[in-house]
């Protein structure tokens, strides 16, 4: 048997745009925070060309997601209002940021205190 990756069924904006629901067709439904989707875009700018040049992105507590558009049938580019717009996330990758959410968040608040960073500006 053929492992089928779930298709998105819905992807809505939250009217404060403070963050991103995503639903599958395999019943899978996520709320991803606008703040988390920012520090973890997939762009070159976050993720660099290689995991060594990953950055860890601080100030982002507050920032909101402007726009989302289409990008072909299988992603979407997220507009932030910081004027972050680099990063195109795929319907896996935005599967993978939902399943993963608790231990990458945790992983992010880890990275921002050994670096002496914050949340907020």
């Amino acid at each position: 048997m053929a492992d089928v990756t779930p298709w998105p069924t819905e992807l809505r904006l939250h009217k404060d745009r403070k963050a991103l629901t995503v639903a599958f067709d395999n019943g899978e439904r996520y709320d991803l925070p606008a703040e988390y989707l920012r520090v973890r875009s997939p762009s070159a700018e976050v993720q660099g060309h290689s995991p060594d040049e990953r950055k860890t992105v601080a100030g982002k507590i507050n920032v909101a997601i402007l726009e989302v558009v289409p990008v072909g049938n299988y992603a979407v580019r997220l507009n932030f209002d910081d004027l972050h717009s680099t990063g195109i996330f795929s319907w896996v990758y935005l599967r993978e940021l939902g399943q993963n959410h608790a231990a990458y968040w945790q992983d992010y608040l880890d990275e921002l205190r050994a670096k002496g960073l914050k949340r907020e500006r």
